[in-house]
């Protein structure tokens, strides 16, 4: 039987499980799912932008928004980031209490996701860089309590052989 990796923090597995290509995409510019849970006691899914400085998730989020709001009722969160390639699909997924910050700490932390996803040149125009600022004027700084990570080629590799991806039995992710 094929278990999913789990990493406990404490464990000596830690950083051998959040391997060199899960650190890879967290650092590239991807989209996270964001999962908070709302009032109801109902999840709360959304796409932020974010930033892994690191062991620690920084999100830049306004304070206008629900996931804001559902943070500071409960600050559990969880944030997924994956690549969806057929037979290359690879992800990971972190959960914890979240740390809301606010004022110079939230602007700060912020600016530094905002210089992952625009250029120097778009948070220089006028009317660009200080928009973002604005709209995004709380931060979320998260360090993770559990991870999960997958990895399909080794799954298929592990389980399989490399039969999967060598015999094309994967549908197209497009199909």
């Amino acid at each position: 039987m094929i278990k999913p990796l789990v990493i406990q923090p404490g464990e000596e597995e830690v950083v051998g499980e959040l391997n060199q290509r899960h650190r890879e995409i967290l650092g590239q510019r991807r989209i996270a799912s964001v999962a908070t849970v709302g009032p109801d006691g109902g999840p709360h899914l959304t796409a932020t932008w974010f930033l892994f400085e690191g062991d620690v998730f920084l999100l830049a989020v306004p304070s206008s928004s629900v996931k804001a709001r559902n943070l500071r009722e409960n600050p559990r969160i969880a944030v997924m980031v994956d690549v969806r390639q057929a037979g290359q699909e690879l992800g990971v997924s972190a959960s914890g209490v979240a740390e809301v910050l606010e004022g110079q700490a939230a602007r700060e932390a912020a600016g530094r996701v905002h210089a992952k996803y625009l250029t120097g040149e778009a948070l220089a125009d006028g009317d660009v860089g200080p928009a973002f600022a604005a709209f995004d004027d709380l931060a979320i700084r998260l360090e993770p309590e559990r991870w999960i990570t997958w990895d399909m080629s080794e799954l298929d590799r592990q389980a399989f052989g490399g039969k999967l991806a060598a015999r094309s039995y994967l549908r197209s992710i497009r199909a």
